[in-house]
C-alpha cells in the first residue's frame, strides 16, 4: 500500500462573541481544507480530535464524518469546512487524525499534526 497524498490545512480563529462575556471558557472556530491531490478517490468515514488546554486539559472528539458530512473527495478535489471548539484557558492545541477509506474498501489514518489555538497578542 502506497501513501496518498491528501492535504490536509487549517486556520483558527479566536470567537469572542461566541460565548457570553463573563464566561470563564474561549470559543475557536477551526477551517479545514481537505485537498485530495492523489490519484484514487476517497472518502472521510471517521475523525478523532484531542483538545488539550494551556492547563493540560484534554477532551477527544470521535464520531463519524465531519459536520454531519463523510465527504467523498475524487482525484484534484477537496473539501473544506469549519467547527469549533471551547476551551478553559486562552491558549490550547488540537490534533487528530480522519479515517479515510479507499475505493477498495482499506481504510488508513490520515494524521492531523499539532495546531494551536490562541487568543490573538495572548502571546507576546
Amino acid at each position: 500500500m502506497h501513501e496518498l497524498d491528501i492535504q490536509v490545512r487549517v486556520k483558527t480563529r479566536h470567537l469572542p462573541e461566541h460565548l457570553p462575556s463573563d464566561s470563564a471558557q474561549f470559543a475557536f472556530a477551526y477551517h479545514i481544507t481537505i485537498e485530495n491531490k492523489s490519484d484514487e478517490t476517497v472518502q472521510l468515514i471517521n475523525r478523532y480530535w484531542r483538545i488539550t488546554d494551556a492547563n493540560e486539559k484534554t477532551s477527544e472528539v470521535e464520531g463519524a464524518g465531519v459536520v454531519g458530512k463523510q465527504p467523498i473527495l475524487k482525484p484534484n478535489e477537496s473539501f473544506e469546512y469549519t467547527s469549533g471548539a471551547v476551551i478553559d484557558t486562552p491558549v490550547g492545541n488540537m490534533q487528530g487524525y480522519y479515517e479515510m477509506e479507499r475505493e477498495n474498501g482499506e481504510r488508513f489514518k490520515l494524521p492531523i499534526d499539532v495546531f494551536r489555538l490562541a487568543v490573538p497578542h495572548i502571546l507576546h
